[in-house]
């Protein structure tokens, strides 16, 4: 167990594997878990970096946290875990949330990330029809409060992603674990409705758009994360590039994923 302390939290985090450094950004549950087998399958090309982030599972917080800048402080964290770990830069995996991580990164730290592969950000904003989902993330936040994880967590899978994802994220929520229970009160609380509704800076996104790579999941068309990855890569001028599976398709399909990554990596990062 490799422990990193940083400003207000001290970050859990895993380190495996050989070349280039690769750090994996979890998504929703902010455990890094679910990358358990995606990780293992890239070891043998990379120096696969994954971590909990703070506030979730076995990253705890230290001391009062300032919610107002909780995504500068989540790119941060992913800064001085690179750092930490004696490289200047990394390739940079982030999924979901944690590619709004990494994207938020990109532009507040350009210098510690080489290529950056956002993997289904719910960048809602860059959709025409974004504010109905961020108006629907917030009826998701209310259901929550009035009937508790397990019926809002339902809706929210059911309209947001594939009915493959949706089997698979349903499966992994037990919430008779209190680190799940945990973990999801913690997302609901402080991520569900902040996090999409982000506006990027994507006149420094462009600046740096040659190390971005943006990917989805094959299954995942039409779905708001497909449609607002393919938004981000048409603003960029990025051809977006599509892996195994729908959203979860890293942790349902992890032999293809990584297989296709590591294509996708080696033809694009030094």
């Amino acid at each position: 167990m490799d422990i990193v302390d940083v400003p207000g939290a001290k970050l859990y985090y895993d380190i495996r594997g050989s070349g280039p450094l690769l750090l994996l950004i979890p998504g929703a549950s902010g455990d890094a878990r679910p990358f358990t087998a995606l990780a293992e399958h890239l070891t043998a090309h990379f120096t696969v970096v994954t971590y909990d982030r703070r506030g979730f599972s076995r990253s705890s917080l230290d001391g009062p946290q300032d919610y107002s800048r909780r995504l500068d402080t989540d790119a941060d964290d992913a800064r001085r875990l690179i750092e930490h770990t004696g490289h200047r830069t990394a390739i940079v995996f982030g999924t979901s949330s944690g590619a709004l991580i990494a994207l938020h990164l990109l532009t507040r730290h350009p210098e510690a990330v080489g290529h950056l592969v956002p993997y289904e950000p719910p960048a809602l904003r860059l959709l025409h029809d974004g504010q109905h989902w961020i108006d629907f993330f917030h009826q998701i936040y209310d259901l929550y409060r009035s009937s508790g994880i397990a019926p809002a967590m339902t809706l929210f899978r059911e309209r947001t992603f594939v009915a493959s994802d949706g089997y698979a994220m349903a499966r992994a929520m037990d919430l008779s674990n209190p680190r799940v229970r945990a973990n999801a009160t913690y997302w609901f609380e402080h991520e569900l409705r902040q996090y999409p509704a982000i506006a990027f800076d994507l006149d420094t996104l462009k600046r740096h758009a040659g190390q971005v790579i943006p990917a989805a999941g094959h299954q995942s068309q039409g779905r708001p994360c497909y449609r607002a990855t393919a938004e981000l890569g048409a603003l960029l001028d990025r051809k977006l590039i599509e892996l195994p599976g729908g959203h979860v398709g890293f942790a349902t399909h992890p032999t293809e994923f990584a297989d296709r990554l590591r294509e996708f990596l080696e033809h694009h990062a030094p």
